[in-house]
């Protein structure tokens, strides 16, 4: 991945939720005006191994909304990935905590997935590691409900605005 910028999402095992969040990102950037249209979006886990498939229950839910990520296979965060990260967006403040504190310097461009909708809504989403497949469906509404105050920040960070 040496001299490619993305976006990248991050969870802890990068098997359920960071993948998910990377399928509904791309599909929802695919739709917008360049340069958002070109961002390519990587995911990847504070705690992953490398190798690991998604989670049939991340598969699936993200199935029932059109968006295919079957191929998805984990990897750890490393040094190289964060430092060509245009943006990190991470699950939970701990995500959030343990890559400032994992890598050196300490990444400034580091946001919750919820981070950017209005005051009031929770901003951390849970694991939905070994639940139902109603938790991992869950899980994906409440990532796509940020997508649009999302997709505004992006649009603020690629002009150099935000």
């Amino acid at each position: 991945m040496r001299g490619k910028r993305y976006l990248l999402t991050v969870c802890t095992a990068n098997i359920c939720r960071s993948p998910m969040a990377a399928g509904l990102l791309a599909h929802a950037l695919a739709a917008q005006p360049e340069p958002l249209k070109s961002l390519e979006v990587q995911s990847a886990g504070v705690a992953a191994r490398e190798g690991e498939p998604v989670s049939e229950n991340s598969v699936t839910a993200l199935k029932r909304v059109g968006i295919n990520i079957q191929n998805h296979e984990s990897q750890p965060l490393t040094q190289e990935i964060v430092d060509q990260a245009i943006a990190i967006f991470c699950m939970t403040e701990t995500h959030r905590a343990m890559i400032q504190l994992q890598f050196d310097p300490p990444p400034e461009n580091v946001y919750l997935w919820r981070e950017f909708l209005p005051a009031g809504e929770e901003k951390e989403i849970g694991d939905p590691y070994g639940g139902p497949l109603r938790v991992y469906e869950a899980c994906r509404d409440e990532m796509v409900e940020a997508i649009p105050s999302l997709v505004a920040f992006l649009r603020k960070l690629t002009a150099g605005k935000a």
